[in-house]
C-alpha cells in the first residue's frame, strides 16, 4: 500500500514493520503449537507485536495529511 505525500524511507519502514508484525503472527502460532507452549515467551511476543502495531498505526497517522473540512 502506498501512502500520499509518503517518502521512499518511509514506505520502506512501513512495509518493515508490517512484515515483522506478521513474522511475530506465525512465532507465536508455532510457540502455541508445540506440546508445553512458553507462556513467558508468549506473553513477550504478544507485547512486541503491540508496539509494533502502534508504531504502525502512528506512522500511517503521519503519513495520511490532514483534511481540513
Amino acid at each position: 500500500m502506498s501512502f500520499e505525500g509518503a517518502g521512499p524511507e518511509q514506505s520502506a519502514r512501513l512495509e518493515q514493520l508490517k512484515m515483522e508484525h506478521r513474522d511475530l503472527d506465525d512465532s507465536i502460532e508455532a510457540l502455541r503449537a508445540q506440546a508445553v507452549p512458553n507462556q513467558l515467551q508468549i506473553a513477550r511476543l504478544k507485547k512486541r507485536k503491540l508496539r509494533l502495531k502502534d508504531e504502525i498505526a502512528l506512522l500511517q497517522d503521519r503519513m495520511i495529511p490532514d483534511i481540513i473540512a
